[in-house]
């Protein structure tokens, strides 16, 4: 079956000055993914407020996320979640877990984004969607099933708090550093979580800078676009993909997101196909 496209301009999870531009971001891929295949998640346009919690907007994140599920609720197949910045994909991934026991979740990111809304640096959310998914989050945005971070693989991570760290140790979560990130190592961990299916969330940060620069907050020392393709097809050799996303595309204007809009839809096309 053909994969489903669900573009989530969402900017209110980003704590960069220039958000706006993942909204142009999402905007700029919508254009070149095929009109019938794809949905748009209405994003509001106000900020949001914090509803009292340390999370910055997160009434808006709050109404994105419902909104978004229950749009996945009317596709069937492979949903292929376009963001927007990486809280756009809670939504999806917490859908594709309750309709897949035992999924691995492969975090493909410079970051880890393993921050509590108490410990953030910066309470924006997209520091904080993977530790939500697992349970520790914003009541608000919880499942009510986490993941086990035995099943969840942190890949191309080399930017942590020392609270991530603290974190990632007590919990076991795996971590592929960029130089030891390839399919012997990935298909190891995959087999190692005992999962029976795969998500795939893709931060276009994981690149590197040198090769993919529209981001908000690029990194050094990323994985090629070429070794990034290879392991998306590894991973889909490993276990059935239950779902994917691509998320934090930031162009700095039309020029530069014409400039990178190849490597994505290259990227894309390795998780539809």
């Amino acid at each position: 079956m053909a994969a489903t496209f669900l573009v989530v301009p969402q900017w209110q999870g980003s704590g960069s000055s220039r958000a706006m531009r993942l909204a142009d971001g999402a905007e700029a891929i919508r254009g070149d993914l095929p009109a019938s295949a794809t949905h748009v998640v209405d994003v509001p346009s106000e900020a949001g407020t914090d509803e009292g919690s340390t999370v910055l907007r997160l009434s808006s994140l709050r109404q994105v996320r419902d909104t978004q599920l229950a749009a996945l609720e009317s596709i069937s197949g492979l949903a292929i979640t376009i963001g927007g910045d990486c809280g756009s994909d809670l939504a999806s991934v917490q859908h594709a877990a309750a309709n897949n026991d035992a999924m691995a979740l492969v975090w493909i990111d410079a970051h880890a984004d393993l921050n509590s809304p108490e410990e953030s640096p910066s309470h924006a959310f997209h520091g904080m969607v993977l530790r939500t998914l697992l349970g520790d989050g914003p009541e608000a945005l919880l499942a009510s099933t986490p993941l086990s971070p035995q099943r969840v693989i942190l890949a191309g991570t080399r930017s942590l708090d020392d609270g991530e760290l603290t974190y990632i140790e007590a919990a076991g979560i795996p971590v592929i550093a960029p130089e030891a990130l390839d399919i012997e190592s990935l298909t190891a961990a995959l087999s190692a979580s005992g999962a029976t299916s795969v998500y795939l969330h893709i931060d276009l940060d994981v690149l590197d800078p040198a090769e993919f620069g529209s981001v908000g907050y690029p990194e050094p020392f990323g994985v090629s676009l070429g070794r990034l393709l290879e392991l998306i097809a590894a991973a889909k050799a490993a276990l059935p993909l239950a779902g994917a996303a691509v998320t934090e595309f930031a162009p700095a204007s039309p020029d530069a997101a014409a400039d990178d809009i190849g490597s994505i839809l290259r990227i894309i096309g390795a998780l539809a196909r």
